[in-house]
């Protein structure tokens, strides 16, 4: 038992305000680290010999309760020490022994764990009084342990005396034993016994039996919930599958009166025969920049040797998931069925209709109708949330065409919905033969086709949707879109997300122009120092003669064919003139507009308003985002400026109007399903956007990041004057 006592690692500090020399410190240190180095081998050695001595006891050694068998071997294989060791030990306390044992060797597993957390500073700073209680709860929870188990052993486990070489119990046991059984019977004595047991073992190894009973009863009570939700789902899908039989055989029953009164069959268009779905913004034809007459260009020697631009490899393919290419069309008896089951639902509202036409597609299917002559489209529109609740859909969107030649249609979800993947849409043609390095991959239309656009020729974004509309899923896929198509020298980004939930992922690839951007004066600053650099090409491109960026780029890559540059004009009259440079577009993504607008929204509006108007000849762009499109949000003077509009699922009607100028946009069914409106468009289109996993953004940007690290514009996020007004 002074094995244990010696594994034991308890110390104490006194109180002291004397303070050691640092050598004296260091030295008492390593002497202590050192010593109990030592007594954890020390210990581990005592307990191996210990256990290989009980292990090996035989009842044939001669030792101190035994005279052997005469024979002179020894057995124990530790010789005659091992075998008076065991004899002892069993003699003593029979097989309660080994509690003995495994006392100690919990006590030397805390001590090593203890080491090896480095946690011996926790130690020293127990109070002498602190010490005490805990050597006096082990050894006094090991006393009542013992006892309880040998006289347990006593009463109960006579039958294994023939292996020891005394009593079961031994003489501890047979103490405590023959006392309790006289003053409390058989009975009494095993109750009182377990439960010295049980608080025995809770001193020595510090746990409580409380706590263990709390966990096992809310282990317990988890698995009876577990089971009662398990025959709950197991009830519900056999009821489900019930009423799944009784609806197909009224399903059937309606099809056959159908067929009766409506012998016309429908017409299905072929998704590979509709007209795609392509999202082309009409061109700006306003006013070009004002131009100052453009003097000579200043042109001299380049030191620069031609191409000197530093080129990067685009991300492949094979880092998005494609998926299938083309889902499965619902069969023409399903339209077939779906179309007589709308004609009759509207009859049963008083609104006679035809169904004309049918159009599957990925996530929905569009059926075109024709209104009877006593029948108007006021009726349907406001009858769609309940043909929708008739049909036992989620929502019918009533495509109203307005004066243009294209029918009256409804818009159903799907049964099953077919995932769009955004490596469909990047492999695509239309996305692959795009020559634009702004090429967005919008998602699929309502045929499945894939549609891309241009947001060079949009030229601005502004998109809104409630939580789990797919809105941020949607900035994910236009990000890597842009990514796929533009190199670092082509294109820089000035990400804003100041809920820092997605555009940090973004953080190091070597497209950004200044580190993402999280805080809202940051984001101020960023949004200035765009409107600033705006000017500042303005002024350039005027004197050089140039319209846009793409003409001052051209002019740039002539004088680098020629091997010369061109001096900024705005530095002419230097020392040390500044050599012009292919300049990059800028695409600015604000992922919550609402954030802005709260904390500064006049800077806000008229920052984006300012770059709006008249950034798209200097190359830069904007991509803003909101979940809520409320009039002080999205304001009259935003929405003039960026005509562009992707709308996601809206919780009512105003809000819809607020991004769209028109409804719709609230019978979207979440997941990227958004109605998109090009500028000048009359009408939005029905566009799903594609989906795209954190691990195949991960992908992506860790490649961009292998190519090199960002090279951050100074000056970016720092103080700056407001943006003069405009210059000649």
């Amino acid at each position: 038992m002074a094995l244990c006592h010696t594994s034991m690692t308890y110390s104490s500090s006194s109180n002291t305000l004397n303070a050691s020399p640092p050598g004296k410190s260091a030295l008492r240190a390593g002497l202590a680290r050192l010593g109990h180095e030592i007594s954890l081998l020390a210990g581990a050695l005592a307990l191996a010999l210990w256990l290989l001595a009980l292990l090996s006891y035989s009842p044939l050694d001669m030792a101190w309760s035994t005279s052997g068998a005469g024979d002179g071997l020894v057995r124990n294989r530790l010789g005659r020490v091992g075998a008076w060791l065991a004899d002892v030990s069993y003699f003593s306390l029979g097989f309660s022994i080994w509690w003995c044992l495994v006392a100690g060797a919990f006590v030397w597993l805390t001590s090593l764990a203890r080491r090896m957390r480095d946690d011996e500073a926790l130690a020293d700073d127990l109070s002498l009084k602190e010490v005490l209680v805990l050597r006096a709860r082990f050894w006094a929870g090991l006393l009542l342990l013992l006892c309880a188990s040998a006289g347990l052993e006593w009463s109960r486990l006579y039958a294994v005396e023939s292996l020891l070489p005394g009593h079961a119990g031994g003489v501890l046991g047979y103490i405590v034993g023959v006392t309790s059984m006289r003053w409390l019977g058989f009975d009494g004595s095993g109750l009182l016994g377990f439960a010295l047991a049980v608080l025995g073992a809770s001193g020595v190894f510090h746990f409580s039996w409380s706590r263990l009973a709390e966990r096992l009863g809310a282990r317990l009570d988890a698995i009876v919930q577990f089971g009662r939700v398990r025959r709950e789902e197991a009830k519900d899908i056999a009821e489900g599958k019930r009423a799944a039989q009784l609806r197909e055989e009224v399903v059937q029953e309606e099809r056959i009166e159908l067929q009766e009164h409506h012998p016309q069959p429908l017409k299905i268009v072929d998704p590979d025969q509709a007209k795609p779905g392509w999202a082309e913004p009409v061109l700006d034809t306003g006013p070009a920049p004002l131009l100052r007459e453009a003097p000579p260009i200043r042109q001299v020697p380049s030191d620069k040797p031609v191409g000197h631009r530093p080129r990067a490899h685009l991300p492949p393919l094979n880092l998005l998931h494609t998926g299938s290419a083309r889902p499965e069309p619902a069969s023409s008896d399903t339209l077939e069925m779906t179309s007589r089951l709308i004609e009759k639902k509207l009859r049963d509202f008083g609104v006679e209709v035809t169904v004309v036409a049918a159009m599957p597609g990925p996530v929905i299917t569009r059926y075109n109708i024709k209104l009877a002559t006593d029948a108007t489209l006021v009726q349907v529109i406001e009858l769609a949330r309940d043909l929708a609740r008739a049909l036992s859909l989620v929502s019918i969107r009533v495509v109203d065409p307005g004066s243009g030649p294209e029918p009256i249609a409804l818009e159903l979800p799907n049964v099953k919905r077919q995932p769009v993947r955004l490596g469909e849409i990047v492999g695509s043609a239309p996305f692959q033969d795009s020559k634009s390095a702004l090429t967005l991959a919008l998602g699929k239309d309502i045929v499945g086709h894939a549609v891309v656009a241009d947001l060079a020729r949009m030229p601005h974004v502004l998109m809104a949707g409630t939580a789990d509309s797919g809105k941020s899923v949607a900035l994910h896929t236009m990000l890597l879109s842009l990514l796929y198509k533009a190199e670092p020298c082509d294109l820089r980004l000035l990400l804003i997300d100041t809920k820092m939930l997605e555009m940090p992922l973004y953080a190091g690839i070597p497209h950004l122009l200044a580190p993402v951007v999280t805080d809202v004066r940051q984001a101020i600053r960023g949004l200035n120092w765009c409107a600033l650099e705006m000017e500042r090409r303005y002024r350039i491109m005027g004197t050089l003669g140039a319209r846009k960026l793409a003409a001052y780029n051209a002019k740039i890559d002539e004088a680098d064919a020629r091997d010369e540059c061109i001096l900024n004009p705005l530095t002419v009259h230097l020392a040390e003139p500044e050599p012009l440079e292919r300049w990059p577009q800028i695409v600015v993504v604000v992922d919550e507009l609402a954030d802005l607008m709260a904390a500064v929204g006049k800077k806000t509006e008229e920052l984006l308003a300012r770059l709006a108007q008249k950034g798209r000849a200097a190359g830069i762009h904007l991509i803003v985002s909101t979940h809520r499109p409320a009039p002080e949000v999205i304001t009259g003077l935003i929405k003039a400026n960026i005509p562009t509009r992707m709308a996601f699922r809206v919780s009512s009607r105003t809000d819809s109007r607020t991004i769209l100028d028109q409804i719709g946009a609230e019978t979207m069914l979440g997941m990227g399903d958004m109605l998109y409106r090009a500028a000048g468009a009359q009408m939005p289109a029905r566009v799903h956007s594609p989906s795209v996993s954190a691990e195949e953004v991960h992908r992506v940007v860790d490649f961009l990041k292998a190519q090199g690290r960002p090279v951050y514009i100074p000056g970016v996020l720092d103080e700056a004057p407001a943006p003069a007004e405009e210059q000649n």
